[in-house]
């Protein structure tokens, strides 16, 4: 078999058995807390099961620098094709959902972030006439703190880790849950940048009531929205409207994890991924041929 078709299958299954069970450990609810340390908690709990992953996804990439095109070892073909089908469908349903993310025009909000990698913020001049002075400026502070995070891009990057551990429900709840959290951890920032919290409340309540329900982003097995909006559910909107109105909570100090810039956090990860990739085109061949022999002798 060609090294890069083994390659592919090997990522499948192997990458495949290291999410699923992970995926289905529960997870605490989060504290009430800082909502700017809470939303680093929930946002690094989106990643925990996906973390093995990435790892045997390097390991096995280094793997392949070192294997001869075509592999030689006698394995079961079908064996092992047949045991990555069910993560095969898993992993096609992920990429087809985020490339339609990346074509598909963005919902018709009246005020939203998009774009992945140059975010930008859409103001209908037709809402922003429904509100007073104070009330555009702090819609639009918390859309720059959208913009400084680069929301849209992560979302679609939590999106992308949440369609690979499909179909545990509890997994989408999770998922929806950061989403409630980074909307509060942009409210506070907004407001540590100046914004009056009582304005931003007010351009909450008159963006829900302009949206109509066709605007709202699509929740459904195919389709997502990676618009960074200041819309919600009622419950969701009601407790944010409560902590605008509330004052500004002191800030907490933040364990090392929580303090570390999202480049510091990526550099990290790749640094951690490239010495995973030596490993694999070390001792790749030591450990995976004993396997490949055994399902031909399965």
């Amino acid at each position: 078999m060609g090294r890069e078709t083994l390659l592919t299958i090997l990522l499948l299954l192997f990458g495949g058995l290291a999410a699923q069970p992970l995926a289905l450990v529960p997870r605490k609810p989060l504290p009430e807390e800082d909502p700017r340390i809470a939303e680093r908690r929930a946002w690094l709990q989106l990643w925990l099961p996906v973390a093995p992953t990435l790892v045997v996804t390097a390991w096995l990439c280094g793997w392949a620098l070192r294997e001869p095109d075509p592999v030689r070892a006698r394995f079961d073909h079908g064996m092992l094709i047949a045991a990555s089908m069910p993560f095969a469908l898993v992993a096609l349903r992920a990429a087809f959902r985020a490339i339609w993310v990346m074509v598909r025009e963005p919902a018709q909000l009246p005020i939203c972030t998009v774009g992945l990698l140059r975010p930008q913020i859409l103001f209908s001049p037709f809402h922003a006439r429904t509100l007073d002075e104070g009330q555009v400026c702090a819609a639009w502070a918390h859309e720059q703190a959208h913009v400084r995070h680069h929301d849209p891009l992560r979302i679609w990057l939590a999106q992308i880790a949440t369609d690979l551990q499909w179909p545990w429900p509890w997994v989408r709840r999770r998922f929806e849950s950061w989403l409630e959290v980074l909307e509060c951890a942009r409210d506070d920032e907004a407001r540590s940048y100046g914004a009056c919290g009582v304005d931003l409340a007010a351009a909450i309540v008159a963006t829900a009531r302009r949206s109509s329900p066709t605007s709202q982003p699509r929740r459904s097995w195919w389709s997502t929205s990676i618009d960074v909006a200041l819309l919600g559910d009622a419950r969701s909107l009601q407790m944010r409207v409560a902590r605008l109105l509330a004052p500004l909570p002191e800030p907490v100090a933040a364990m090392l994890w929580a303090r570390l810039s999202d480049p510091a956090l990526l550099g990290m990860a790749c640094a951690t991924l490239s010495i995973v990739v030596a490993l694999g085109a070390a001792y790749g061949n030591t450990i995976l041929h004993p396997f490949l022999v055994w399902t031909w002798a399965v």
